[in-house]
C-alpha cells in the first residue's frame, strides 16, 4: 500500500457501499481495481464472492495476472469458481467480461426463456445465413434491404435493449419497417434452432432478470461485492444487468466521463454521470494525479475537455513537471503534412536516439492514413496500423485498382475475376466457372471471351448481358476520357459502373458508407498526387508503383508486426495506449470534429472527448497538425481550423485566431 497516492489509498480502503473512482487518464486506475481487491480478500472476504467486471478478454486477463501475483496464486484465464471436490472451491474471485459472465449465467438459468441450456452462440458467418433465409421468407429483395443491412438493424436495436415490438414502434423509413419485421423473424428462427447471437448474451440475461426474480435473485446472491471497470462505456443492458446483481450495494464502479467515447456502438456517458443519482449515498474519489504525460501536456488536455459542460469537475495534475510545450503546426496541404510529419520522425529517431515504437500518428478516420502509408514507405520507416486494415487491402482498393488494371491494359485474370460481377451484372459463378475453364481450355484471355474478342462458349441471355455490359462500361470510359488526365479517367470509371450505388446497396450503416465512399476518394486523389509530380503520367506505371509499394509494404508489416514500429491508428484504437511522442493530425473542422457530429451539442462533446483521448496519450511530445487545403475527388478544398485547436490554445473566444505556419 505504501506505493499508493492518497486518492488512491482512499479508493481502496474503502471496502462497502457504492463507490464511485473517477480515474482520469494515466491516474493508475487498474492498478486501484486489482489493489482494491486483494484489500477486500485480505479483510475477510471470499474470493469466490468478488466479481470484477471489464470489457475486453485483454483487460480481464491482465487484471487476471496482477492479481495473481499480488495474492501469490494463479488465476489463469477461464471462469474460475468451479468445484475441486465434494466442498473445495476454487477461492479466487471471478475476473471476467460482460459477454462471458452472461454465458455463464444463460448456461445455468436460460430455460425460462424457452432456450436449451446447451444454446449455440452464431457468429457473424452464421448470422449472415439466417438473416438472408429470413429475408427470403418475407420476400424481401437485396435490393430493399441486404442481409447485412438486417443485421446492422437488429444490432442496432439490441444495442439499445429493444425488442422487436419496439423496433416496430420506432422504425421511421420503409427498410426500418422491413427490418423490424425480419428482427421479429430472425429472433424466432434463432430460438426455434436453441441459438443465440452475441448481443442476446446481454440482451436474454436483462430480460432473464427482468422476468424471472428468482433468477436474479439466485445470480445476485453469488457475490458479495461487484466492480466494474470502463464503467463510462457501458451500454443499457450492461447497465441494468449490473444494477439488477448489486442489490448487496457493495458496488465499486471505475471509469472517466471524458474517455466516454463509444456512443456509436450503444454505450451511455449517462450512466457514469448520473452514479449519484441511482446510488445517492454513492462516495466518491477522484483519481487526479497523472503520472504519464508531463505537465505541458496535461495543461492543454485541462484546458481543452473544460469545454464540455456535462462532466464530473475534475482536473488532472501532471506527476512529471515541466516538458515541452505541445506544437501546433499548419501546413499547405494533406501531402505535405504527411511529408513533414514522417520527417520529423525520421529527424528524432536520428538525433534523438528514439526508436519507432515510441512514435504514435493519431487520425480521426479510416480513409487518412493512406497517405502517412506512403510516405513511410518512401522514408522506408517501419509501421504497422493497428486496429484496421492497411489503406491497400480495403476492398475498394481492390476493385478499382482490378477496373484501373483494365484501362490500363493489363487485364489479368485475378483484376477480371475481382470485378466480372461487382457491381452484380447477374453473371453467376457457373457461368464464371464455365468462362474460366474455356480460357484455359482454348488458351485464350479471360478478358477477350468477356468483350467477345474471342468465341465464348455456351453462356445464358442473362451472363451475356452481363459481359456485355461489363466492356461498354471500360470502353466508354476510355472513349469519354480520351487523352484527358488519370483523375478524369477514375471518375469516369467510378460513374460508369455505378460504384456508388454499389456501396449504398452493400452498407446500411451511414458512417460505413462513408468511410467506404471516403477511401474511394482516395484512390482518386493518390492517382491526382502521382500525375502533380510525375514527368510522364502513365496509367500502368500509377499501377505499378502501387504494386510494389503494396508488396514491400505487407513484407514489411509481417515483419514489423508486434515489433519496433511507428504506431497509425485512429484515436479509437488509442485509447488505453501510451507512447513517447504522438502526432494528431488532420485537427480540421469536419475532420475532428467530424461533419456529422456539427449540429449536435452532444457528438460535439463526445468528438472533444475524442481529442483529449488523444493528446492524453502522449507521455513526452505532442505535435497537432492540420491542412489548410484538401483534395476533394482530385481538387483542392480550402478548410477550416478544428475548434478544439482554438479551445486547447485557449483562443476559442477568437474565431479568427490563426497560428503560424508550420514548417
Amino acid at each position: 500500500m505504501s506505493g499508493l497516492n492518497p486518492d488512491q489509498y482512499e479508493a481502496v480502503n474503502t471496502l462497502s457501499g457504492p463507490l464511485l473512482v473517477l480515474a482520469g487518464a494515466g491516474t493508475g486506475k487498474t492498478r486501484v481495481i486489482t489493489f482494491r481487491i486483494a484489500k477486500l480478500i485480505k479483510s475477510g472476504v471470499p474470493g469466490e464472492r468478488i466479481l470484477g467486471m471489464t470489457f475486453t478478454n485483454k483487460a480481464a486477463n491482465e487484471m487476471k495476472e496482477r492479481l495473481g501475483k499480488m495474492l501469490g496464486v494463479s488465476m489463469g484465464k477461464s471462469y474460475p469458481v468451479k468445484k475441486k471436490g465434494k466442498d473445495e472451491v476454487d477461492h479466487t474471485p471471478t475476473i471476467s467480461t460482460f459477454h462471458s459472465l452472461c454465458v455463464r449465467i444463460l448456461r445455468r438459468q436460460i430455460e425460462p426463456l424457452g432456450y436449451p441450456l446447451k444454446f449455440a452462440i452464431y457468429n457473424r458467418g452464421d448470422q449472415e445465413g439466417l438473416a438472408r433465409n429470413v429475408l427470403r421468407e418475407i420476400n424481401v429483395s437485396d435490393k430493399l434491404l441486404a442481409p447485412n443491412q438486417l443485421l446492422y438493424w437488429i444490432g442496432h436495436w439490441k444495442c439499445k435493449s429493444m425488442s422487436p415490438a419496439q423496433a416496430e414502434v420506432a422504425s421511421e423509413t420503409d427498410a426500418q419497417h422491413l427490418a423490424a419485421i425480419g428482427y421479429k423473424r430472425y429472433q424466432r428462427q434463432l430460438k426455434l434452432m436453441g441459438a443465440v447471437d452475441f448481443d442476446d448474451l446481454l440482451l436474454l440475461t436483462e430480460k432473464l432478470f427482468n422476468e424471472h426474480e428468482s433468477v436474479r435473485a439466485a445470480e445476485a446472491a453469488r457475490f458479495d461485492h461487484i466492480l466494474v471497470d470502463e464503467y463510462q462505456d457501458t451500454n443499457t443492458s450492461q447497465y441494468r444487468i449490473v444494477k439488477a446483481l448489486a442489490e448487496h450495494r457493495n458496488l465499486c464502479v471505475v471509469g472517466d466521463d471524458d474517455q466516454s467515447i463509444y456512443g456509436w456502438r450503444g454505450a451511455e456517458v449517462e450512466h457514469i454521470l448520473s452514479f449519484n443519482r441511482d446510488w445517492p449515498d454513492a462516495k466518491v474519489v477522484r483519481l487526479e494525479d497523472n503520472y504519464r504525460s508531463t505537465e505541458a501536456i496535461i495543461e492543454v488536455a485541462n484546458t481543452l475537455i473544460k469545454f464540455n459542460k456535462t462532466r464530473h469537475d475534475k482536473v488532472l495534475r501532471a506527476a512529471r513537471s515541466g516538458g515541452e510545450k505541445p506544437a501546433i503546426l499548419q501546413f499547405p496541404n494533406e501531402t505535405v503534412e504527411a511529408q513533414e510529419t514522417v520527417h520529423s520522425i525520421r529527424k528524432r529517431l536520428e538525433q534523438k536516439g528514439r526508436e519507432p515504437r515510441d512514435f504514435a500518428i493519431l487520425f480521426r478516420t479510416n480513409e487518412q492514413p493512406r497517405i502517412f502509408e506512403t510516405e513511410l514507405r518512401k522514408a522506408k520507416l517501419p509501421y504497422i496500423l493497428v486496429g484496421g486494415m492497411s489503406f491497400f487491402d480495403r476492398k475498394e482498393v481492390k476493385d478499382l485498382l482490378s477496373y484501373l488494371r483494365l484501362l490500363g491494359g493489363s487485364p489479368d485474370e485475378v483484376s477480371v475475376l475481382r470485378i466480372i460481377n461487382t457491381p452484380p451484372r447477374g453473371i453467376g459463378k457457373k457461368s464464371i466457372e464455365t468462362l474460366l475453364k474455356h480460357a484455359i481450355d482454348h488458351k485464350v484471355s479471360l478478358w477477350d471471351l468477356v468483350t467477345g474478342a474471342e468465341e465464348r462458349p455456351a453462356l445464358n441471355a442473362k451472363t451475356l448481358r452481363g459481359l456485355e455490359d461489363l466492356a461498354s462500361q471500360i470502353e466508354e470510359t476510355l472513349c469519354q476520357t480520351g487523352d484527358d488526365s488519370l483523375v478524369d479517367l477514375s471518375r469516369n470509371l467510378i460513374q460508369n459502373i455505378r460504384y456508388r450505388n454499389e456501396i449504398d446497396r452493400i452498407y446500411s450503416e451511414p458512417e460505413e458508407r462513408e468511410s467506404r465512399w471516403a477511401v474511394v476518394e482516395q484512390i482518386v486523389n493518390a492517382l491526382s498526387e502521382y500525375e502533380q509530380t510525375a514527368a510522364k503520367p502513365r496509367l500502368d506505371d500509377f499501377l505499378d508503383k502501387l504494386l510494389l509499394g503494396e508488396q514491400d509494404a505487407n513484407d514489411e508489416k509481417e515483419k514489423q508486426l508486434k515489433k519496433n514500429a511507428i504506431a497509425l491508428m485512429t484515436m479509437h484504437s488509442a485509447k488505453g495506449l501510451e507512447f513517447p511522442e504522438v502526432y494528431i493530425v488532420g485537427l480540421e473542422e469536419g475532420i475532428l470534429p467530424h461533419h456529422r457530429s456539427l449540429e449536435n451539442d452532444a457528438s460535439i462533446d463526445e468528438e472533444r472527448r475524442l481529442c483529449y483521448v488523444g493528446v492524453t496519450r502522449a507521455e513526452e511530445r505532442l505535435t497537432l497538425s492540420m491542412s489548410l487545403t484538401r483534395l476533394k475527388w482530385g481538387k483542392p478544398r480550402d478548410t477550416k481550423p478544428s475548434r478544439f485547436l482554438y479551445e486547447l490554445t485557449g483562443k476559442a473566444d477568437h474565431p479568427n485566431y490563426q497560428q503560424p505556419r508550420g514548417t
